[in-house]
């Protein structure tokens, strides 16, 4: 797809480039490089490393801004909750990026528009882009839109916890047993207020139930829930139930 028909994307993206050219390397994957003579001549890892250093300066300075009572631990969990993988590609989903990937053969054909790790290069990718076409302002901007402040609206007391699900996971796995897995069962509310309960099974057994306001929300407090009856946590404040 040539720069010119990104106009779409740059309507989501919220920025008009000014050098289109950093949008184009921006979603090209290294896989196209060796197959095609009159792409550019670099892929979008050099702005995937650039992208990384801004993403984790705007998120840091959002976390700041937005939770001023909270300490160096609890924003250091905030911003890996927000930067990290699954994140990313959630944020690259919304605006459609797979769309737009330029892939080599091999890529395109094993799926690689729907893979969650090129999704989540191409977002930090374009946030380089953005960064070199208009400053951090712009960038800034963006990062805003498309990842904090849904984040902040919908788990803003959850980004600063602990993560239960890793938690839970790791103590299995020590223990030698099978990995908790994650189901919801029912959602309730309007759309823009949903309620979510959220089950976890251990081996094949129900082993709690978490209701939250979102299903990241759901899954901790089950996490959380069967960390209590587990005896490795003791948090009086759970709000789950079986």
């Amino acid at each position: 797809m040539a720069s010119s028909g990104f106009a779409e994307l740059e309507l989501e993206i919220g920025h008009r480039f000014r050098e289109p050219r950093f949008l184009e390397q921006a979603l090209t994957h290294s896989s196209l490089l060796p197959e095609s003579a009159d792409v550019a001549p670099y892929d979008n890892e050099r702005l995937e490393f650039l992208g990384d250093a801004v993403l984790d300066l705007i998120v840091s300075e959002e976390m700041i801004r937005t939770f001023p009572d909270w300490g160096e631990g609890q924003l250091s969990k905030g911003r890996a909750r927000l930067v990290n993988a699954g994140s990313l590609c959630a944020a690259a989903r919304k605006l459609d990026l797979g769309k737009y990937l330029r892939l080599g053969r091999g890529e395109e054909k094993t799926g690689g528009r729907s893979k969650p790790a090129l999704l989540a290069d191409a977002y930090e990718a374009i946030v380089a882009a953005i960064y070199l076409d208009a400053g951090l302002d712009a960038a800034r901007d963006f990062v805003r839109r498309s990842l904090v402040e849904e984040a902040v609206a919908t788990e803003a007391q959850w980004l600063g916890r602990s993560d239960y699900k890793s938690a839970l996971q790791e103590f299995l796995q020590a223990q030698g047993r099978a990995l908790g897995t994650y189901r919801v069962i029912e959602e309730t509310g309007p759309d823009h207020a949903k309620t979510f309960r959220v089950q976890v099974s251990i081996g094949g057994e129900i082993a709690a139930v978490g209701v939250g306001k979102s299903k990241k929300e759901a899954e901790q407090l089950a996490a959380l829930a069967t960390l209590n009856q587990l005896g490795v946590v003791d948090e009086g404040k759970t709000r789950t139930n079986v």
